[in-house]
């Protein structure tokens, strides 16, 4: 599979756990539609672990939990198809999964084969438990050929947890999309540290794999297996914003068969999606007025492409592909963010003074237009956590 855009999806991990079952599956899958996450582009649905039993069967393959799954997964797998939606499972790289179930390492091979089987469209493969005496390269280009050769399209999603240095390999192994993080919490704590150690990352993102930033906890509220203390409405904004504009997959983790009017009013905003699935899929850039540029002699593996850059409040532009800009600000700081903090000017986006042209923004969560003023764009305000994610137009003079 080449995959263009992010995928976009929802997952059962961060609520359910290992409280997963057949009629959770269908209902979520109903959920889908009905809410019109379907409709948004929200297309895979997926199966985190926990799902089968601790031993495989006599044939070696593994075994769904009867008692969760009576039906089989092939019966899962064919009424998430028939609701227009992409079904999805879980595996792992090592001798267990996360939580201690059998994985596939050696079994490679024989559960891709058993995966496109059932039906299955997406698969989560995870690092736990994995040999230290096979390279982390060869564990993951071990299923991503066996995937390619399954007979069925599957798309492979590598989640590595960004360890092992995975940033610099990770493409060779066939992966459609990589966590390049450790696991997300329901907090704002959680989402920050994530979000600040991607920054100096996006040169390992793009068409082809993309960098997944983990699962969304819009809408969890505190409720769930990583609910923790939640997070405030401004808060889930931001978190969105940010995977969105940073072309992460966006996997929601709350329970949508009953999300409130918050949690659907942000994962349902179609301007943020667009910028999210945006075709040409441009690698996002610092726009900060302070920027710059490391000298020659930085280690590339090692060293971001700019040098103190403000993890605190960072402006991140992205190029999007009808020429205009997506353009976000954000405050990670516990107290407002000001003009100080938040000046950018037409040469931050790459346009010149005098080409008769300048720039306008439009909210996309708001609407609000802001016209540039002496090429400049400068906000007076941003509250703590909060954030501004903007469309920006190239307008005549």
């Amino acid at each position: 599979m080449h995959v263009n855009t992010p995928p976009l999806g929802w997952n059962t991990w961060n609520t359910f756990a290992a409280n997963i079952n057949e009629q959770l599956i269908m209902e979520s899958a109903d959920a889908m539609v009905e809410t019109g996450l379907l409709g948004a582009g929200y297309t895979y649905l997926v199966i985190d672990d926990i799902w089968h039993l601790k031993e495989r069967g006599k044939d070696g393959r593994m075994v769904p939990d009867p008692e969760k799954f009576p039906h089989g997964m092939k019966y899962v797998a064919d009424y998430v198809h028939s609701k227009g939606l992409k079904f999805g499972m879980y595996s792992c790289a090592g001798y267990m999964t996360c939580a201690g179930y059998p994985a596939s390492y050696d079994y490679e091979w024989l559960d891709a084969q058993t995966f496109a089987e059932w039906g299955v469209d997406f698969l989560k493969y995870d690092f736990c438990f994995h040999p230290m005496t096979v390279r982390p390269d060869t564990l993951y280009k071990r299923m991503g050929l066996a995937l390619a050769n399954c007979g069925r399209d599957i798309l492979f999603s590598a989640c590595s947890w960004g360890s092992e240095n995975s940033k610099m390999w990770i493409k060779e192994t066939g992966a459609d999309m990589w966590r390049s993080t450790g696991d997300i919490f329901d907090t704002w704590e959680s989402i920050k540290e994530l979000a600040q150690s991607q920054l100096k990352y996006q040169e390992y993102n793009g068409k082809g794999c993309f960098n997944d930033m983990d699962m969304l906890v819009v809408g969890m509220n505190g409720k769930g297996n990583v609910g923790l203390k939640g997070c405030t409405k401004e808060e889930y904004r931001t978190h969105f914003s940010l995977w969105a504009l940073l072309n992460s997959p966006l996997m929601i983790g709350c329970d949508i068969r009953n999300m409130d009017a918050d949690t659907k009013e942000i994962l349902l905003n179609r301007e943020v999606l667009k910028i999210n699935q945006d075709p040409k899929g441009c690698q996002p850039f610092f726009a900060n007025n302070n920027m710059w540029r490391v000298n020659e002699n930085r280690k590339s593996d090692v060293e971001p492409h700019f040098m103190n850059y403000p993890l605190e409040v960072p402006i991140i532009a992205k190029y999007l592909d009808n020429g205009d800009i997506a353009l976000g600000v954000f405050n990670f700081m516990d107290t407002p963010a000001n003009r100080w903090h938040m000046t950018v000017t037409c040469d931050n986006l790459g346009l010149p003074r005098n080409c008769s042209k300048t720039f306008e923004c439009v909210d996309v969560w708001t609407g609000e237009v802001i016209k540039a003023f002496n090429d400049t764009l400068s906000l007076d305000e941003i509250a703590p956590h909060a954030c501004r994610l903007f469309r920006v137009r190239i307008v005549d003079k």
